[in-house]
């Protein structure tokens, strides 16, 4: 443990047992604030001198139960009647040592383990620590100031509403993601890498294509919509179509940089050996273009599910996730808007991820994946 988190972990049980002189809310018993921060201060101590030199089973044993007890405690506090809306100093020094312990926590993890045993588990921990820690935060800040639910929803409240309406966002999900999306990312992507070979072959191509490439994505999507409206229906090829123009040029893009990519060295191997365009494009163009292809994969990954929501905004069937946003947030029924906002952030993260998996086994032999 280095000297910046040993203060880390004495800040936060300072923070936390300075809490116990203020009120959680109104009307809070001055006693139960005692036991309640002196169980914290004792935790976070605990935890903290327990991660000292300690490998990754002893930090489990620790984290586990201390870190649920702690979040479960707090939070069942935040949403008690004498706290939620009206809460005090007491409740948000508790929060804030337990953020600090939370940040010392990652940073122990970040930068602990020396062998290949441990580095996927400190790759992926502070990720979850990090993103739970924002959620907590959430939840306690929107729920202990009494923010409006048309303003803003904890995120226990869009939890309940995705269990409520899980068969309507289903229904959207599929609608959307595999009508829309998906077809779109495949065909603009598609398309994109194919005249991107076609361009490297003719210069005249790739020194016009890339200026317009530019000047396409620079358009808005509300601008594209209606058009691909009135050329492809009010159906869902209108949104697919919006989707292709959007992932089109991205593609195309990275693809013509990444053949570009590989080194003159490199070609003039090949041309010693014989090889013609496609030998040499084949064995040596496309596997160094991979990096910047699967670029371009990521990217509109994010890109098609903006543009089929954003699409799905104009005239079109009563069904689909841009539209339920739509008419739900005309509705202030801001649960349902949250609920399909989170379906489409985790349907997204998902498939960026999976497209980076895929990356991953197929670019191996990149420098950026070799282990030290």
């Amino acid at each position: 443990m280095t000297a910046f988190q040993s203060r880390g972990w004495l800040i936060a049980a300072a923070l936390i047992a300075v809490s116990a002189l203020f009120p959680l809310g109104d009307g809070t018993d001055a006693i139960s604030i005692q036991m309640v921060s002196s169980v914290y201060i004792v935790a976070v101590l605990y935890l903290g001198a327990s991660l000292h030199g300690n490998r990754y089973g002893g930090w489990l044993f620790s984290l586990l139960p201390l870190s649920f007890a702690a979040v479960v405690t707090l939070t069942i506090i935040v949403h008690s009647p004498g706290v939620a809306g009206v809460a005090n100093w007491g409740l948000w020094l508790k929060a804030i040592g337990l953020w600090l312990a939370a940040w010392m926590l990652v940073d122990m993890i970040a930068n602990a383990g020396d062998g290949r045993r441990t580095s996927r588990w400190r790759n992926l921990a502070p990720m979850i620590l990090f993103g739970a820690t924002l959620l907590l935060l959430w939840e306690w800040l929107v729920v202990g100031f009494g923010i409006s639910p048309i303003i803003l929803l904890p995120p226990s409240a869009i939890g309940q509403a995705v269990v409520a309406q899980v068969n309507t966002l289903a229904t959207d999900f599929v609608w959307t993601f595999l009508h829309e999306v998906l077809l779109g990312w495949l065909i603009g992507c598609g398309s994109g890498f194919l005249v991107a070979l076609v361009a490297d072959r003719i210069p005249f191509l790739r020194r016009g294509l890339l200026p317009l490439g530019n000047v396409v994505s620079a358009l808005p999507i509300v601008g594209i919509a209606p058009i691909m409206i009135w050329w492809f229906t009010y159906d869902w090829p209108s949104k697919t179509a919006v989707v292709v123009a959007m992932t089109f040029f991205p593609m195309l893009v990275n693809t013509v940089a990444g053949l570009a990519a590989s080194g003159a060295l490199e070609r003039d191997l090949m041309r010693s050996y014989g090889a013609s365009y496609w030998p040499t494009l084949v064995n040596l163009r496309l596997p160094a273009a991979m990096p910047f292809i699967f670029n371009g994969l990521k990217i509109n990954s994010t890109l098609a599910m903006i543009g089929a929501i954003v699409a799905e905004y104009f005239d079109g069937p009563t069904i689909g996730m841009g539209f339920r946003i739509n008419t739900q947030a005309a509705l202030s029924q801001t649960d349902i808007v949250w609920a399909e906002i989170a379906v489409a952030m985790v349907a997204g993260s998902l498939f960026y991820g999976l497209i980076a998996l895929v990356e991953r086994a197929v670019t191996f032999w990149h420098p950026s994946y070799r282990r030290a």
